[in-house]
């Protein structure tokens, strides 16, 4: 899989690749990984995470967020 620019597309990040693209610390990953929160796999001894894992979770949130029309922008 690589885009038209000549960049590769990863299937898998780091947990702090993964951090990074949520905008999130690095210990905060670590803890949603543990509680099963965001889906990882294990190669050998490395945890690593899928990509489309990030926007499985991240609708899981959007949906999980009480609607009302008072937004904090």
């Amino acid at each position: 899989m690589s885009p038209s620019d000549g960049t590769t597309i990863r299937l898998l990040l780091t947990v702090e690749e993964a951090a990074d693209r949520l905008g999130i610390g690095r210990t905060l990953m670590y803890a949603l990984v543990k509680d099963g929160e965001v889906e990882s796999v294990q190669i050998g001894r490395l945890r690593r995470i899928p990509a489309d894992a990030l926007p499985r979770y991240l609708e899981r949130l959007r949906t999980a967020l009480p609607h009302s029309n008072n937004s904090a922008a």
